[in-house]
């Protein structure tokens, strides 16, 4: 069964370019991204590892640390990890995954349906382990993306993504659509207009349903 939004996120213990790690331990009180790739020193692959690299500070700022999986060994990341560097203009300081055994590819349900794994697999056999997952401090799976393998992943989107489930994380408020942080905020239906008032300040009432307000400072 494909994981939900609110599923744990399934714990695994792996080995990764900064040693021995168990997601949940590793996570502490953070948020995390886990991304995923489906071969080191591929092209799409590449630029996306330098994007994260590029945006290792906007990730710190919001509490929410990082880790690359991908399908080959830690000693083949430790290579790799110099192209990344040297085309981000910044190292990648994060984690990467050892997932030769796609353990956890398996367990996070990121294979094609069509998927072939011979040994000596190519790419396009492991093709949609390229796959975004958020996951909250309490371990719960927030968000979730796949791509195909033509389409690069847009981090710009996935940091909006972010932000967006911090300013609604535990309030009845919600984004609307190509929100961005100081833009206005959708107050829930689960608040009727008084109670929104009390809780928010104005209220801006655009439908019977559609009332905007100010978004809490974090």
């Amino acid at each position: 069964m494909s994981l939900r939004i609110n599923d744990i996120a399934p714990n695994f213990k792996t080995d990764s370019t900064a040693g021995t790690l168990t997601l949940h331990d590793w996570m502490g009180d953070s948020y995390a991204i886990l991304f995923s790739h489906p071969k080191d020193f591929t092209p799409v692959c590449t630029t996306e590892f330098g994007a994260v690299a590029r945006l290792a500070g906007e990730f710190a700022k919001r509490n929410t640390k990082v880790m690359g999986v991908s399908v080959d060994s830690v000693e083949e990341h430790h290579k790799w990890k110099s192209d990344i560097a040297a085309f981000a203009g910044c190292p990648a300081d994060f984690p990467i995954i050892d997932d030769t055994s796609l353990q956890v590819a398996k367990l996070y349900n990121m294979l094609p349906a069509d998927a072939y794994l011979p040994d000596g697999r190519t790419p396009a056999d492991s093709a949609t382990v390229r796959t975004v997952f958020i996951i909250g401090p309490d371990k719960k799976i927030r968000l979730t993306m796949s791509y195909p393998m033509s389409v690069g992943r847009n981090f710009a989107e996935i940091l909006r993504a972010l932000d967006a489930i911090q300013a609604t994380d535990g309030v009845p408020l919600a984004t609307p659509a190509d929100w961005v942080p100081g833009q206005d905020v959708i107050v829930g239906l689960s608040l009727t207009d008084d109670q929104a008032k009390e809780k928010f300040g104005a209220i801006d009432i655009r439908l019977p349903y559609l009332r905007f307000t100010k978004a809490p400072a974090k």
